[in-house]
Formats: C-alpha cells, structure tokens, sequence
C-alpha cells in the first residue's frame, strides 16, 4: 500500500472514532436539542400569522370546551327546574352560534367600520342600563338590577355591551387625540375618557353589580396605561377608584362577607362561605385527571351557580388538573396574542382597543378563576367565552373578532396572505389547464 494510501486510512479510522468530527473540532454542547427545540418556537411564534392562528383557535377552543362543561354542569340545575336537561345547553349553544357570526363579521370588518361603530354602541349601552333601573322593565337577578326583560326565557344584561362600546369608544377618542398630539396634557388623557366611565359604572352600581365594575374600572385602567398617563395621574385615578369601591363595599354586608371567605376552608357560622368552600371541594376532588365528564357530585345542589360563576370549579373536578390546566394555557395564549397584535401595530386606534379588550378578558378570567381557587373575594362575573350566559358571550366573541381582524391588519400578515392568494390561485389554474388538455386528447368517440 502505498504511504498517501496509509494516511488516508489512518484519518478515516480516526474519523470513524470521533463520530465524524474534524480533529479539533468541538463537542456539541448538552441539551442543544432542548435549545433547537426553543429556536424553532421561537421562529414559529415570530411568524406574521401565528397571532392570528392563535387568537382564533384559542377563542374557539374555550368556546367549544365552554359548550361541552355548560352541557355537563346545568343538566342537574335545569332538571331542578322542570326543564330538559339540555335547557342551558341549547340557549348556550344559540347564543354561541350567533356570536360565531358576530366574530365572523367583526374579522372582516376595517377598522374605520369598527371606530364608526363606537359612538352608537356606547350610547345604546347607556340608554339600555338606565332603562334597566325602570320600574317594570328591568329585572333583578341574584340580588343585581341589571338585566332586562326580553320576554320567554330571554334577559339582556346591558353592562356587557358596555364594556366592549367602552374599549371602542375609548380606543377612538384617544387615538384621535394622539393624532393631534394631545395627550401629552392631562386634562386630554382624562377628559371625557374618566367621566365617561364613571358615568358607565354609576349605573352598574345602581343596580349593585360590584363584579362588572371592577372588570370595567380594568378596562379604564388597561386605556390609560396603553395611553401613557404619567405615573401621579395613574395612581390618583386608581386612588379615587379604590376609595369609591371601598366605601360601595363597606356599606353593604354582602360584599363584606365575601372578603370573610378569602382562602376559607369552614362554611362560617351562619353558612356565608357555602359558596366558596364547596368550589374548593370540586377541585381537591377531581385529582389529576378527574370523575369523568359528567361525574360531578358538587353539581347536585351543593355547590351554587356552577354552570356560571364556578364552572371553572365543575371543570377541576371532572376534567381533574389536566382540564384546568389547559383552560389556563388557552387564555395565556389568547392574551398573549393580544398583547403581540396591540404591540406591533402602528396603528394607534388598534393599539388601544386590543389591548383594551385583552384587559377585559384577561382581567376578569383572573378575577373569576382567583375566587374560585379562593385567592380573591366572588365577584360573580362569569369566565369569559367559557360560563353560561349569552348576555356575556355575544359581545365577547365580537371582541375576539376584532383581535382577529387586527391581526390580519398587521402589514406582515397582509403580505403574508396576499403570498397565499395568488399561490393557490395559480394551482387551481394550472389544475385546470391539465384538465383541459387532457380532455382535448381524448379522440372523439371517447367524449
């Protein structure tokens, strides 16, 4: 053999035993898979549609697993009733097939027809709450004097609307003034966006509903830090708000109970903790996988409101730890696809109304999932697209439309599905071109 023979053998052993290394060459570092895992999630998330997947398939999955769990924790509540056992279902299942079109429309809506929108909404949410304080028209529900008749089984609660006509409003009337440079002075950031709310959440206290003024009084709070209030100003406000939400609270021994049965584990003397304890037991009973869909035994009369304001509680304990878990990971995501639409716009007006409405639903998730857990006092405000309630779903899913709308407004992914369109377009051509000149060869006696 000759000797350039020799060492090129040598070198081929020597790289067959160093795994194909090049002498020299470095080992690869420990966990290089878990960080090519990360730079691929990394790579998927910066993608111009993921927020637009996201938000759309998070809203529509909490949807669908909210239909499934309102079905499951109302059979028992309706069949009390002399209802069908599928009575909450199908009003559910009504109200979210409407909102589907809701979220349909708003998704395809520019966003000159949503600031357009604004005026009217927030004017017919106004004229509806004060109409709910007439004697004769409005109703009371669960102790609250915010709901209006509608006839058969039917009820609005116009407050919900009201959260939504002020993010659009809100967002429109800030937007306008930045365009002119404006809310550089104080008096602009304030006036009329603060009175306005205010007036919003009188007439939500009217009628006592402390739980919708505290998503509201968020959602106030969400505009003003998106707008950039100056830190005093901020705090003043939060100050103003904190000493009329104390003195609403003081002055009404419901309220006051509920703050009693923060992280309680007895009933209470007089039972005013039954609510709160017995969601704790639907937990701690469903382990980490649960009952089984439709095995609960709190839903047979102990534990109240649990097709509303704790499904989340019947959730823990049929669908154990893994079903809560993933309810938290789809409205995580679902907010932090909204925090990525409202910060990579340049658009100033969706910049303030997506961030408006990841607020609302993240606000009052967190509110209504921490009294469940037993960290924060019950408010009773349901978990958004999940809890019974058509009052509550059709103006959320509309927001969830106006997320996705955003989204597709964002110029990387109008260039991105502009990509698309021809892309298919041009594969439908051709199919048919192919088409067309195969049934050009076929001989006559064959057509």
């Amino acid at each position: 053999m000759a000797p350039q023979d020799t060492a090129h053998a040598a070198r081929s052993r020597r790289s067959s035993a160093s795994g194909g290394r090049r002498p020299g060459a470095s080992r690869p570092p420990r966990g290089s898979g878990v960080r090519r895992l990360y730079e691929q999630a990394r790579r998927a998330w910066d993608r111009p549609l993921t927020a637009y997947y996201v938000i759309l398939g998070a809203g529509l999955l909490i949807t669908v697993l909210g239909l499934v769990m309102v079905y499951s924790a109302s059979m028992i509540k309706a069949l009390e009733l002399d209802k069908g056992a599928t009575y909450f279902f199908r009003k559910q299942f009504l109200a979210a097939t409407i909102g589907t079109v809701l979220l349909l429309i708003a998704s395809r809506m520019p966003s000159r027809l949503h600031r357009a929108l604004a005026y009217p909404l927030l004017v017919g949410s106004v004229f509806l709450m004060a109409l709910v304080q007439v004697p004769g028209i409005g109703m009371s529900v669960n102790g609250n004097q915010n709901w209006l008749y509608l006839g058969g089984p039917f009820q609005l609660q116009p407050s919900e609307f009201g959260k939504l006509a002020l993010i659009l409003w809100g967002a429109d009337l800030l937007a306008r003034k930045q365009d002119r440079r404006l809310l550089t002075q104080w008096k602009h950031l304030l006036v009329p966006l603060v009175p306005v709310a205010f007036l919003l959440l009188g007439l939500i206290m009217l009628g006592g509903d402390m739980g919708t003024a505290i998503i509201l009084t968020a959602i106030l709070f969400g505009l003003l830090w998106l707008a950039g209030a100056p830190t005093r100003l901020f705090a003043g406000v939060l100050g103003v708000a904190g000493l009329v939400g104390a003195l609403f609270i003081q002055t009404s021994a419901n309220r006051l109970s509920r703050f009693d049965c923060v992280g309680a584990t007895d009933l209470g003397p007089k039972g005013e903790c039954f609510q709160a304890v017995h969601g704790i037991y639907a937990l701690a009973s469903g382990g980490w996988f649960g009952s089984g869909l439709g095995a609960s035994v709190e839903k047979w009369g102990q534990l109240p409101e649990p097709h509303t304001d704790f499904i989340f509680a019947v959730t823990g304990e049929e669908l154990g730890l893994a079903g809560t878990l993933s309810v938290l990971a789809l409205f995580a995501a679902l907010g932090y696809a909204g925090i990525r639409v409202a910060g990579r716009t340049e658009d100033p007006f969706v910049r303030y109304a997506a961030g408006g409405v990841t607020t609302w639903i993240t606000a009052q998730a967190v509110v209504n999932i921490g009294a469940v857990l037993g960290l924060l006092p019950i408010a009773g405000v349901p978990l958004p697209l999940f809890s019974y309630g058509g009052s509550a779903l059709l103006p959320t899913m509309f927001a969830v439309g106006l997320l996705i709308a955003f989204a597709r407004e964002d110029p990387a992914a109008k260039a991105a599905l502009a990509m698309r369109r021809p892309s298919v377009g041009r594969r439908a051509g051709v199919r048919w071109k192919s088409m067309r000149r195969r049934v050009k060869k076929r001989p006559s006696g064959e057509r």
